[in-house]
């Protein structure tokens, strides 16, 4: 019989909870970015493992502006629904250590650029496999009225299932609304990093 502890689970003990209880996160770190540390961390309603985003309000203090730009990102997140864009779970803020908290999916084989690290050789087929899903999942955000626009797509950004041939855009923490007349600078912005596949 396989017991659930409040406390973890097979022993691991979580290091924070979040404020409903669902999320409980550990201390294993799954990437580190210039303002983020993702780690792994177990949704205990649906027994699944997500991954625990926390960014340091520290780094978004700049001015008020960079503060509500954050937080307009992260709700602009919870609303994007699509099958190759990252999902997005929920949010909050944690003001005596001072972070912005958020759980999303998280993806058994990292990102596209660890991913192509581990496995060099890929049949033409894969390579266009995995394009039409980044299409797609672009096309989904550029339908939006007015576009949204990534403005840090690269390998680092995409993130792979492998055990499915998945892959799904994400990290778009810096991504934003724009009006239609900056899109063509932006769109030859984005499409300059996807040197990896």
């Amino acid at each position: 019989m396989f017991l659930l502890r409040r406390g973890g689970i097979g022993g691991v003990e979580r290091a924070e909870v979040d404020p409903s209880g669902r999320y409980g996160r550990y201390n294993e770190i799954l990437g580190k970015g210039a303002s983020k540390i993702v780690y792994r961390a177990f949704d205990e309603y649906e027994g699944t493992e997500v991954a625990w985003n926390q960014v340091n309000v520290n780094d978004f203090l700049q001015s008020p502006e960079d503060l509500e730009r954050l937080y307009y990102e992260i709700h602009l997140l919870k609303t994007l629904k699509h099958k190759n864009i990252m999902k997005f779970y929920t949010s909050w803020v944690d003001v005596a250590h001072r972070n912005i908290n958020f759980v999303t999916e998280m993806f058994t084989s990292g990102t596209l650029r660890q991913y192509r690290q581990k496995h060099k050789r890929v049949n033409i087929r894969a390579l266009k496999h995995w394009s039409r899903q980044i299409l797609r999942g672009l096309l989904y955000l550029h339908s939006h009225d007015p576009p949204l626009i990534h403005k840090d797509l690269k390998c680092d950004n995409i993130f792979v299932n492998g055990n499915q041939g998945e892959v799904k855009i994400g990290d778009l923490g810096l991504a934003a609304f724009l009006r239609k007349s900056h899109v063509a600078y932006c769109v030859g912005e984005c499409y300059s990093s996807l040197s990896c596949i």
